[in-house]
C-alpha cells in the first residue's frame, strides 16, 4: 500500500502553486475593477423594427415602416418606467399616462398604439420577443395593422428584468 505525505507533496508543488497565483491573481484583479459590458440595445431595438416589418408584409401590408424619433422617445419613457416600477406589466406609465399621452409629449401627431414585453432575465433576444407578440392575439394585432406606418422602440435591461416597448404610429 502506497501513502503519501502531506507535507512532502505540498512542498514539491509550492513553486507552481506560487507561480500560478502570480498569473491568476492580476487577472482576477483586472476583471473586478473594468466594468461590466452591457447590452447592445441599438440592435435588438432595430431587429424588433425589422421583424415588425416582416409580420406587417406577411399580413399584406405593402408600406415601409419608418423609425420615428418621437415615437421612439414615448417608448423609452415607458421602458423605462416598466423597468424601475416592477409592479407596471402593460400600457399604463405610474403617473397614469397611455401610449397615446407619452406619444403627444414626446411631439408625435396621430394615432398610437404599443406593444410592451417585461423578460425576467438580463437579455431577451427578438425572436423570442416576436414569437411573444405575435402568439398574443391583441399584441399581434397591433403589429399586423397596416395603417401602422411609423415606430419606436426602445429597450432596457438590468440583471434581474428586461423591457422592451414599441410604439407604433399612424401619422396625421
Amino acid at each position: 500500500m502506497r501513502t503519501y505525505s502531506m507535507t512532502a507533496s505540498a512542498s514539491a508543488h509550492r513553486p507552481y502553486g506560487v507561480a500560478i497565483a502570480a498569473l491568476v491573481i492580476p487577472v482576477v484583479a483586472t476583471a473586478l475593477v473594468v466594468p461590466h459590458a452591457h447590452a447592445d440595445n441599438n440592435r435588438l431595438n432595430r431587429s424588433v423594427v425589422q421583424m415588425v416589418s416582416v409580420v406587417q408584409y406577411r399580413a399584406g401590408c405593402h408600406n415601409h415602416l419608418k423609425i420615428n424619433p418621437q415615437l421612439q422617445l414615448a417608448a423609452q419613457w415607458h421602458t423605462l418606467d416598466v423597468l424601475n416600477n416592477p409592479v407596471l406589466l402593460g400600457d399604463t406609465g405610474t403617473d397614469g399616462s397611455g401610449p397615446q399621452d407619452r406619444a403627444n409629449a414626446a411631439g408625435f401627431r396621430g394615432k398610437v398604439e404599443e406593444t410592451v414585453a417585461v423578460h425576467p432575465a438580463l437579455a431577451i433576444s427578438g425572436l423570442e420577443l416576436i414569437n411573444a407578440w405575435y402568439h398574443d392575439a391583441d399584441l399581434l394585432g397591433v403589429m399586423r395593422n397596416c395603417a401602422n406606418t411609423e415606430i419606436g422602440v426602445w429597450s432596457e435591461n438590468r440583471i434581474d428584468r428586461t423591457v422592451v416597448v414599441a410604439v407604433y404610429g399612424q401619422p396625421q
